[in-house]
């Protein structure tokens, strides 16, 4: 698994462990891996790594971005082709991929276009991939959420920019990685594109309204049109510790809706996602015990 130790990557390679599968985590340094799994030295930026990183397996997930770099689009393209070469050549049998909802009609921002060209890329070494594409996941530790919650508790009152009436369909993150593992082994998902979205279809502003509720915070939204994506992402960085290139990315992505068009993953994996707010209770939950643990 390629991101075992990211924000996805963590409870997936738990969850995958803990139904019997022999999970290989693909890190940079395996001496720190602390995760579920066996750690194995591999870096999508540097090719020589990847085959050998593969070697004996038969699926791998593909969790890697890199938002935080001016130059995430060729760095991820680049990451891209070079796992699925390598994955061709270590004779895996499928690649999954978590990528990122939205209307290919739309004029989808950078990070979204990236993500569509990281789908298409994975597959030139001929190695069929299985995609599963989901807008704002609800977790502790997620980039989206961070943002949110810490807009929440950092500003009661919150001049807000238009993006904050576009519409998305969040997930919780425990859900994207049932369904993430779900698909492993159905031989009719290889090659596939699902959608995965929680159950309701909530405007960001209402997002941040239902947070600041369940947390019992004052919050008094004042839209001010004029507030460009790059003045917004200045100031994210003044109020949340989000760094500015990422948030950039992430608020040009807020002009898009991410709602969930195609609705066969439900058929595949018969699940009732998890309601927005109960996901935002069990992300807040998840950091108090973090707190705990670490104090």
């Amino acid at each position: 698994m390629a991101g075992a130790s990211g924000f996805v990557g963590q409870r997936l390679c738990v969850a995958l462990d803990r139904a019997g599968h022999d999970v290989v985590a693909m890190t940079r340094n395996p001496a720190r891996y602390r995760g579920a799994g066996t750690p194995v030295r591999g870096d999508v930026h540097d090719p020589a790594t990847l085959e050998p990183a593969m070697a004996g397996c038969q699926a791998a997930y593909y969790l890697v971005h890199s938002l935080q770099d001016a130059d995430f689009e060729r760095k991820d393209a680049a990451g891209a082709t070079a796992f699925g070469e390598a994955a061709a050549g270590a004779g895996l049998r499928r690649i999954i991929y978590l990528g990122g909802l939205g209307d290919d009609a739309d004029d989808l921002s950078a990070h979204l276009r990236s993500r569509r060209e990281v789908e298409n890329l994975l597959g030139t070494g001929g190695v069929p991939v299985t995609v599963i594409r989901a807008g704002i996941i609800i977790g502790h530790g997620g980039i989206s959420w961070e943002l949110t919650r810490q807009l929440v508790e950092h500003l009661p009152v919150m001049i807000t920019p238009r993006w904050v009436a576009t519409r998305a369909q969040p997930i919780a993150v425990d859900d994207v990685v049932t369904y993430l593992a779900g698909v492993l082994e159905l031989p009719e998902a290889s090659g596939r594109v699902y959608e995965a979205g929680g159950p309701e279809v909530l405007q960001y502003s209402t997002m941040l309204r239902r947070v600041a509720a369940i947390e019992n915070r004052p919050l008094l939204l004042l839209p001010v049109p004029l507030l460009t994506p790059w003045l917004s992402s200045l100031w994210l960085a003044l109020v949340t510790d989000v760094d500015t290139g990422t948030g950039r990315a992430l608020i040009d992505s807020m002009t898009n809706e991410v709602i969930v068009r195609d609705q066969s993953i439900r058929d595949l994996i018969p699940i009732r996602p998890m309601s927005y707010n109960d996901a935002v209770r069990a992300a807040l939950r998840e950091r108090r015990e973090a707190q705990q643990a670490r104090s």
